[in-house]
């Protein structure tokens, strides 16, 4: 028997959108990055970009446990001399929900060339409201 092996020719994608509305960041970060990297398929191929579209609602609406709101610091560089910005996750939550959901599901995809692919098949969203009725995405359940 052969190991089979899926052609990025014959994937076939769908759409999902997960509610994050009282969930932890982790476990939100966690199902999205599963699904974007297409485990959650009988036919996953590692070398292949055979995951899904994942839609992220409410995001500024998401939980950190413990004293993480406190504690946890964001790090940006500009890549100049004393070009550090750094901000805690209180902050990041009021003013960047976006980005700091974004960054979670990032830090959970491969870093090369696959993991930028599956990464642009994420879509996070500050409140409810979303662009992608016309897909008919189906829920998913953290």
């Amino acid at each position: 028997m052969k190991t089979f092996m899926l052609r990025k020719e014959d994937v076939t994608r769908k759409w999902f959108i997960i509610d994050a509305e009282g969930k932890t960041l982790g476990k939100v970060a966690t199902k999205a990055a599963h699904v974007l990297r297409g485990k959650h398929k009988a036919e996953y191929t590692p070398h292949v970009d055979c995951g899904d579209y994942v839609i992220i609602i409410n995001a500024s609406k998401v939980n950190l446990t413990g004293n993480k709101l406190d504690k946890k610091i964001y790090y940006n560089h500009s890549g100049y001399p004393g070009g550090l910005r750094e901000r805690t996750a209180k902050v990041m939550k009021e003013k960047y929900p976006i980005e700091m959901v974004e960054r979670a599901v990032r830090g959970m995809l491969p870093h090369n060339r696959l993991g930028r692919s599956m990464y642009k098949k994420l879509f996070v969203y500050e409140n409810e409201n979303h662009k992608q009725d016309a897909q008919k995405p189906e829920k998913l359940e953290v």
